[in-house]
């Protein structure tokens, strides 16, 4: 072989060891949430979701996840940063935007939840039924709900809705603080980091969270009062949690890897979410008992009045549906058919 031809040998070998490590390359998807490193969707929800992506596709799909806003931007602002590819995926509430998902915000109309598994999965079918036209700029992932909300208060024990009359509580979405005042309380919307500021600095009496994230935003310091509601009745409220995909991220994805996504996607992702997430209020609910925390279990006497007083939120919420050339009812009998549907 002459010189050159080795020359040409040599180059071609090297150059396909460069083609072949940079085919090996993983291509690392920046997943980015609200919330702290210690949080259970840091830790077990997005976590586990990128373990599985990284194991179906051989390790070629791969997460850095970015907790506590580290990529910048407020949790508003999440979901644009999914769709524009500040991030590949994130986890968020469509509820920050007031009024930008209204056929999704159906499940948190007051008293439709029954359980978070059974609801995250109606959430989905409910979803790819009547809502897909509202996330059509991103690829969803996931649609889930958390566990059964309850209103945390600083000085005031909450035992009937006379109580909350006044109190200024904060309300993670729309539909949720429409709630909060119908019982008579002045609802403040705020996401949830947020909250410990604003309850340190009494800037609010209380808040309506589930057990799960409380302790991670100190309200086991900052809250004295805990009123649950009797857990055998439909929950007061829930939030419905998004995971979108940048499109354009999904679509650049060979067909394999594209597989990989679509099949850690969907209803089973959502209920896994749903069930999570709810299953740590259990953990949540022990500190609060630590820290020394007044419980009061509101009984299903008491909700009655509570959902009585907030009944013509369904009838406003299809009323609106109606004006957006949506059929109201329709939504959300689906809604509701879908949630017995998965209630055991």
């Amino acid at each position: 072989m002459t010189p050159l031809f080795k020359r040409i040998a040599v180059s071609a070998a090297l150059a396909s060891v460069g083609l072949i490590a940079q085919a090996a390359d993983p291509i690392i998807l920046k997943v980015h949430h609200f919330l702290g490193p210690q949080s259970i969707q840091h830790t077990a929800m997005l976590r586990t979701w990128c373990d599985n992506i990284s194991k179906d596709s051989g390790n070629r799909l791969q997460c850095q996840i970015y907790p506590a806003m580290q990529l910048g931007g407020t949790p508003p602002q999440l979901f644009d940063q999914a769709r524009d590819g500040v991030a590949d995926v994130v986890w968020t509430l469509p509820g920050y935007t007031a009024g930008r998902f209204p056929k999704m915000e159906v499940f948190e109309l007051p008293f439709m939840m029954t359980n978070a598994e059974a609801t995250s999965r109606a959430a989905w079918d409910y979803y790819e039924k009547n809502a897909l036209e509202e996330f059509k700029d991103v690829k969803v992932l996931a649609m889930h709900v958390h566990g059964p909300g309850n209103i945390f208060t600083s000085k005031k024990q909450i035992k009937t809705m006379a109580d909350i009359k006044g109190l200024k509580l904060r309300g993670p979405t729309r539909l949720t603080t429409k709630l909060l005042a119908s019982m008579g309380a002045t609802p403040v919307g705020m996401p949830v980091p947020a909250v410990p500021d604003a309850l340190s600095k009494g800037v609010i009496d209380g808040a309506v969270i589930p057990y799960e994230v409380a302790p991670g935003i100190k309200v086991d310091e900052l809250a004295r009062f805990t009123a649950e509601t009797d857990r055998s009745y439909n929950a007061l409220y829930t939030s419905v949690f998004v995971v979108p995909m940048n499109k354009a991220k999904y679509e650049s994805l060979p067909a394999d890897l594209q597989k990989v996504i679509d099949k850690n996607s969907g209803r089973e992702l959502s209920a896994f979410l749903g069930k999570t997430q709810a299953g740590n209020d259990v953990p949540g609910k022990e500190k609060m008992i630590a820290a020394g925390h007044v419980i009061t279990v509101i009984p299903k006497s008491e909700l009655e009045n509570w959902k009585k007083a907030s009944d013509s939120l369904d009838d406003e919420w299809m009323a609106d549906m109606n004006k957006r050339g949506a059929d109201g009812k329709a939504l959300l009998s689906d809604a509701q058919a879908m949630i017995k549907k998965y209630t055991k």
